[in-house]
């Protein structure tokens, strides 16, 4: 069953009543549950409910008076309780105990301030986990591991050997105002850290999904910085849609298609090429006999 379509239905009625000057109608969170537990399948439901009730209104409007409140109560708080996820709710506290407190706090949001109110202090708890994360991600200087390909975080490969003047460094997150100064920091950081002097500075950028404006004055700043210390700003990797903000910001003019590889591989080679670096690759060893 779509768990979205009853709120497809209840919004486009209160549409179509908004151009009949009917009323706007609600639906009630214990009457699905209800209906589910007692085998209802489709929306045919609430129809068979209201010929059922208009029967009893015509032909037995007496019936049902004495039948108690919590009796009514206790079939809603039957059918209410299947709604509880306990199964679930452990497993997030195994894997993800941050989503468990999440959805602990719209519970308790919900039941002490009402829907509204708590579910938008869970949206608003989640927003700052995401802030929170992109504003502090992980980093990592790459270097070539042997007998893997590609390049791999030296933190994850402590083995693995850095290519003399170059340093590859990735940012697994957007680039915005949250994090651009931090990001700067850490690539003058990593500069400083090199254990040769560095002639190229090269952002692995497959996981930088977006630049704003702010992150596009840092690339500027960082740049002019890196051109006086005699280094070039490079990018490998990076998205189109990535670059069409660049095209934007005006910096295609500063960063050219020379700065630009489409693989990380790729800004090796010709940086190997370029400076003329002393590089023993282990793909390019004779084997042994």
């Amino acid at each position: 069953m779509n768990p979205n379509q009853e709120m497809i239905g209840l919004g486009a009625a209160n549409v179509a009543a908004g151009f009949f000057q009917g009323f706007s109608i609600s639906s009630s969170a214990s009457r699905t549950p209800v209906a589910e537990s007692a085998g209802s399948r489709t929306q045919l439901t609430g129809v068979t409910g209201a010929i059922v009730i208009a029967l009893l209104l015509i032909f037995a409007p007496s019936l049902l008076k004495n039948l108690p409140n919590t009796a009514l109560a206790a079939v809603v708080i039957s059918s209410a309780i299947g709604l509880f996820e306990i199964a679930d709710l452990r497993r997030l506290y195994r894997i993800q105990r941050w989503e468990f407190w999440l959805s602990i706090a719209c519970f308790l949001g919900v039941a002490v301030f009402g829907p509204i109110p708590g579910i938008l202090i869970a949206i608003f708890i989640a927003l700052a986990e995401f802030v929170g994360d992109a504003w502090r991600p992980h980093y990592a200087v790459l270097g070539r591991a042997e007998g893997l390909k590609g390049y791999h975080d030296i933190q994850w490969h402590p083995d693995a050997r850095l290519i003399p003047g170059l340093v590859l460094f990735r940012w697994d997150a957007p680039l915005f105002f949250a994090n651009a100064e931090q990001f700067k920091d850490q690539v003058l950081t990593e500069i400083n850290k090199s254990p040769t002097a560095v002639n190229w500075f090269t952002i692995a950028s497959e996981p930088i999904t977006d630049v704003d404006l702010s992150a596009a004055d840092m690339l500027v700043e960082l740049d002019d910085e890196l051109q006086k210390a005699g280094i070039q700003l490079m990018f490998a990797e990076m998205k189109d849609p990535v670059k069409d903000k660049l095209d934007q910001f005006h910096l295609r003019t500063r960063f050219d298609d020379q700065h630009f590889f489409p693989t990380v591989g790729e800004a090796v080679d010709v940086y190997i090429e370029t400076t003329g670096v002393q590089w023993d690759d282990w793909e390019d060893r004779k084997p042994s006999k």
